[in-house]
């Protein structure tokens, strides 16, 4: 089975294939194969959950009618569309963008990748000398929104802006591009020779929804200036099933309807209504029947409150998803690796972990590796006890680093007091559970922390981005690409390294696992990668998170899609 990877979601931040989605997500961003280790739980009771699960309510397509509008809560009104753009790789972009834009591939349950028809002929990556190549045979009939078929010049372009040479490009990831040497024209305008200057063993990632990483328009993406600006506050064309009706900023939704020039199965619903939500309202509008599907993640009380809901039922899966814990290295005071080691161990993730997933029927197991989570073939704990709960350890190393307890009790050095600042958006209890339970353990050890609540739509934009915070959390939601989908988070100075640390040992660990050529060299690396995580202390894995959905009972082929995608022109009302 194909490992997942991560995408960073703030609010609820997905971390992608290509690109991470970050999600902020209340409890309330290759084609190896591998089986699942199954894990010991914890004090929550059971395994943890198998990451080839799916619930989608799974039907055929004339089991459905024609017709229907379904609203769907999202957590961010986004002002970046360009999901691969740096500001753009939210789980709500994601989301909206899917509906509009080619994805080459479809991935089923167990993350196993076939060719999209309706965008992709025909995909293989062969040896030539001594190069790995891989030719894309389009389909003729595709053609963006205005009418331009989409051929070899938009994968070329794409390419382009994704391949991290000219830094004017601000992208989320470089990841698989930067090891592309080119791409040229193939038999006819609807075939491109992609050629590798290094082995890229998912590079079936590319141009895939299952990666947060669909194809973008040659026409809005061939400068730099077009990347970063063409999908800033619009969508200026699209490719897909749906097209888009209109971006409401006040209102904060976005409306999507089926394109009758969209030439593959016609999709069954009339329109999808976006409508973007702080993620603690969300149940309540579930159960007013203002939302038609939303993403409950480790909401106790939501995930009760659906289950109540007449006409409304639970859907969840396991899968690649983490929650996680942020450390900013580029901070003033949080610049020594020791100092952001001696944290962690102050910290007790399995007491978060429970107290986060507590009533949701869900294995309070905390997660020990960057890379895999508890239910993965290869997961195994690389972090030489840093680990572990420790608060006399890490008074030690406190001590040890000169912070000494004032008459306060609060750690000083050089005049200057430890006290640092988490970010928590707003309406969120996760982010609340988590920002308390870290404020009262890194007192205990002299450490005090104040906590910021901002508002959950600039969270994100206004913070995260701008890497204006000490300490955050949010979720990264996983991708069927392990090696793709963490690149990005973890690479010295990518758009979306939110920690913003890292190490030369680290980069090469994740390049090796980019070009393995088994599942258990790719393991191998990637644990090798793990062990240097846990060293420059940046990303602090909580647990699994949970992909729990609140789904109106008669909507069928949506829902907790596991190592899958939701193929948007198949959602529908149970006939």
């Amino acid at each position: 089975m194909p490992r997942p990877r991560f995408l960073p979601l703030p609010l609820t931040a997905t971390v992608a294939a290509l690109s991470i989605a970050l999600c902020s997500c209340s409890s309330t961003a290759g084609s190896a194969d591998g089986g699942p280790a199954r894990a010991a739980a914890a004090a929550g009771g059971g395994d943890a959950p198998r990451m080839t699960q799916q619930e989608m309510n799974a039907r055929p397509r004339d089991a459905l009618r024609q017709g229907g509008t379904l609203v769907w809560a999202i957590d961010q009104y986004s002002t970046q569309w360009n999901p691969v753009q740096a500001d753009g790789s939210e789980a709500s972009t994601n989301d909206v963008v899917k509906s509009l834009l080619p994805t080459f591939w479809r991935s089923d349950a167990g993350g196993v990748q076939t060719p999209n028809p309706a965008f992709l002929l025909d995909a293989r990556s062969e040896q030539q000398q001594g190069r790995q190549v891989v030719v894309w045979t389009l389909n003729p009939k595709a053609h963006w929104s205005d009418g331009t078929p989409i051929t070899w010049r938009d994968l070329q372009a794409n390419w382009q802006a994704l391949n991290g040479q000219d830094p004017g490009y601000k992208t989320a990831t470089t990841n698989g591009f930067d090891q592309v040497e080119s791409v040229v024209r193939g038999q006819d305008d609807f075939q491109a020779v992609m050629t590798f200057k290094e082995p890229y063993s998912e590079w079936q990632a590319m141009f895939n929804n299952a990666g947060n990483a669909p194809l973008l328009p040659a026409k809005y993406v061939s400068s730099p200036e077009l990347f970063n600006t063409s999908f800033r506050n619009r969508v200026p064309v699209t490719a897909g099933p749906f097209k888009l009706e209109s971006l409401d900023a006040g209102a904060r939704t976005v409306t999507v309807v089926a394109d009758p020039g969209w030439w593959g199965d016609k999709p069954l619903l009339d329109r999808i209504v976006f409508k973007a939500y702080d993620t603690g309202a969300m149940p309540q509008a579930f159960a007013k029947g203002e939302v038609d599907f939303y993403n409950n993640g480790p909401n106790t009380e939501g995930y009760r409150l659906i289950r109540s809901t007449a006409g409304g039922e639970v859907r969840k899966a396991g899968g690649p998803n983490l929650r996680h814990l942020v450390l900013n290295g580029r901070s003033p005071l949080l610049e020594d690796a020791r100092l952001r080691q001696a944290l962690i161990q102050a910290i007790d993730r399995a007491e978060i972990t429970r107290t986060d997933l507590a009533g949701l029927d869900w294995p309070y197991v905390p997660m020990n590796n960057h890379f895999l989570v508890p239910s993965q073939h290869g997961y195994q704990d690389n972090s030489n006890g840093l680990s572990r709960f420790d608060p006399n350890a890490a008074k030690a190393s406190l001590d040890a680093l000169g912070w000494k307890p004032g008459p306060n009790g609060v750690r000083s050095k050089d005049g200057k007091e430890l006290v640092l600042r988490y970010v928590a958006p707003a309406a969120n209890n996760l982010a609340q559970n988590e920002s308390e339970e870290v404020t009262r353990m890194l007192a205990a050890v002299g450490v005090t922390v104040q906590v910021k609540t901002v508002p959950a739509g600039e969270y994100f934009d206004g913070y995260v981005y701008k890497h204006d915070f000490d300490l955050t959390s949010f979720s990264l939601l996983g991708t069927p690409f392990p090696v793709s989908n963490s690149i990005s988070t973890f690479q010295q100075d990518s758009g979306s390294n939110w920690a913003q640390v890292g190490s030369k040992a680290l980069d090469k660990a994740m390049a090796d696992a980019a070009k393995a050529d088994t599942v258990d060299e790719e393991t191998a690396a990637l644990n090798r990668a793990d062990t240097e995580a846990w060293q420059v202390a940046g990303l602090v894995p909580l647990y699994q998170r949970p992909a729990i959905y609140g789904v109106r009972k008669e909507l069928a082929n949506i829902g907790a899609a596991g190592l899958g995608d939701v193929v948007y022109e198949n959602i529908g009302f149970v006939k």
